[in-house]
């Protein structure tokens, strides 16, 4: 498992990655955004911002990174860096495949990522990322899977991904939606060749959606590595959009509102990594002070009251426009 360098590491940020959502493409839900990344948006910019995310989180200790096919350019912005660092060995990169950007380099696309969790989809991204990060890829995880997918009852796919993970690559799988826990109980009992499939889930958890907790636990006691997604519930949780109760527990710690909600995942026991998904440096150092932020059982009850049903908060996530 390539996690286990994780396990040497000394610093608070080692359980904290780097997710490339935000910076891979010119398009996406992220409150904020246009604040953050402003007009130009241009490959070469997000390129350079990228590199500038990288090169700020690896000086602060953080050691996963993580793209996918459908963050644009992401893959080609990261395989850069690692290009540019070749000393750098301690690093674990995570991708994912299943869905396909459409977007054309535009903010404004009617569709911007088309779903797909075919063998065949497999098969075509799966050569497209060995193009750009070749052996430097770590985990290869299937992208935002629901009950419903393919992928969790697809054998010939289940040998390739296999066949994957007999080669070194670890296998995981990303999951979406109000019945992630249904979902990730369904990719537990995925077998090949008689043993478990999967070796890491990716999941939304956050201060307002917390339905996949139990359901990551499992995993966890399972075996897999869990990473935790969407801490800030694309930017509901940052601090000009958070919820009063969490900015009142900010204030108390002297932090801001995204370390203490980053802080409250991070007390997971089962929280193997927690992704930061900053669209800018000032956001990814505030994150990394999630470790040092200290929730009393007052404060820990006062987050309690923001959690919300599943349905309606899928319901708002699938209502933020694409910015």
């Amino acid at each position: 498992m390539p996690f286990a360098r994780l396990a040497t590491a000394t610093t608070p940020t080692c359980h904290i990655g780097l997710g490339l959502a935000a910076v891979g493409r010119p398009g996406y839900i992220n409150l904020g955004r246009d604040r953050d990344l402003g007009e130009d948006r241009s490959a070469q910019t997000l390129r350079t911002r990228t590199h500038a995310l990288l090169d700020a989180s690896y000086a602060q200790g953080v050691r996963y990174f993580d793209a996918a096919r459908s963050y644009g350019r992401s893959e080609e912005f990261l395989a850069d860096w690692l290009d540019a660092h070749p000393g750098i060995d301690d690093v674990v990169i995570g991708s994912k495949w299943g869905y396909t950007y459409t977007a054309g380099w535009s903010a404004d696309a009617e569709t911007h990522e088309v779903k797909d969790h075919s063998t065949a989809a497999y098969d075509r991204q799966r050569a497209e990322t060995d193009a750009l990060l070749g052996d430097r890829l770590d985990l290869y995880q299937i992208h935002s899977v629901t009950p419903d997918s393919p992928a969790l009852t697809d054998r010939n796919l289940h040998a390739r991904l296999a066949d994957a993970a007999a080669r070194g690559l670890t296998v995981g799988f990303s999951t979406s939606g109000p019945a992630q826990a249904d979902t990730i109980r369904a990719a537990l009992a995925v077998t090949a060749g008689g043993e478990p499939l999967f070796r890491t889930v990716q999941s939304t958890y956050n201060l307002l959606e917390t339905s996949a907790g139990p359901a990551l636990a499992e995993a966890h006691e399972a075996g897999l590595t869990v990473i935790v997604k969407e801490g800030m519930a694309n930017g509901r949780l940052a601090g000009p959009h958070a919820p009063d109760a969490l900015k009142a527990v900010a204030a108390a710690t002297g932090l801001g509102c995204d370390a203490v909600a980053l802080g409250w995942i991070l007390r997971r026991p089962w929280a193997g990594v927690v992704l930061s998904g900053a669209a800018t440096v000032p956001q990814l150092l505030s994150n990394l002070h999630a470790p040092a932020v200290d929730l009393d059982p007052d404060r820990l009850a006062r987050l309690a009251t923001l959690r919300e049903d599943p349905g309606a908060y899928w319901e708002r996530r699938r209502q933020l426009p694409w910015h």
